[in-house]
């Protein structure tokens, strides 16, 4: 299968998606960061929006043999309600205090291309945020550290002080669960721990789409 001989290429751009790469001891070969409409379609839901997000990105990466593709999206979901990346300061203000002192959902879909084969899987986790103050939600928003975030937040930042409580996965609130990303990227074939331990990454946890 020239499991040896596979190049790892990142369909993104974001500095912590590399970094959670890293805890696997994997460096991407390039990264490629597709340019694709984010814009939800008309009464889609967080879940199925982030999954076809995912899929999206991980089809319009162009590759060639021998090349392995990993792509991921992050949504916050606020019951029904999707909240992406805020446009300035003044929405991320407009999240936080929405998210304030109630729990919400963090989905981060994953998808792994090689050739027209295609692998996904999504985690979704419970998140609860403390209930905020104005000095606390100005105070985060100087630092800048909302921006190009789902929901306006990052956990692994400052706002990790007003989480107290999660249920899932700490990475895929990062934005790349680094557990089911092993998994995915085994089943496709590339050897993240040494020679690859097979595609038992199956139908039950997760689904393979041939294309």
């Amino acid at each position: 299968m020239g499991e040896t001989h596979l190049s790892l290429i990142l369909g993104s751009g974001s500095p912590r998606r590399r970094e959670l790469l890293a805890q696997l001891g994997l460096v991407p070969d390039a990264i490629r960061a597709p340019d694709i409409d984010e814009t939800p379609e008309k009464g889609e839901l967080p879940r199925p929006y982030c999954i076809r997000m995912a899929r999206q990105k991980a089809l319009a990466v162009p590759l060639s043999d021998g090349e392995i593709l990993l792509s991921a999206d992050t949504t916050v979901a606020l019951g029904r309600r999707i909240l992406g990346k805020p446009a300035d300061a003044g929405q991320a203000a407009e999240f936080l205090f929405k998210l304030s002192g109630r729990r919400h959902k963090a989905i981060t879909a994953v998808a792994v291309r090689r050739g027209e084969r295609l692998w996904q899987r999504d985690v979704v986790t419970d998140v609860r945020m403390k209930r905020l103050s104005d000095v606390e939600v100005n105070a985060y928003l100087a630092t800048g550290d909302w921006q190009g975030k789902a929901g306006g937040y990052a956990i692994q930042g400052p706002a990790g002080a007003f989480i107290p409580w999660i249920q899932g996965s700490f990475t895929g609130v990062m934005g790349l669960p680094v557990a089911e990303t092993a998994a995915l990227l085994a089943a496709a074939g590339f050897p993240v721990f040494g020679p690859v331990f097979g595609p038992e990454f199956g139908p039950e946890h997760g689904p393979e789409f041939a294309r």
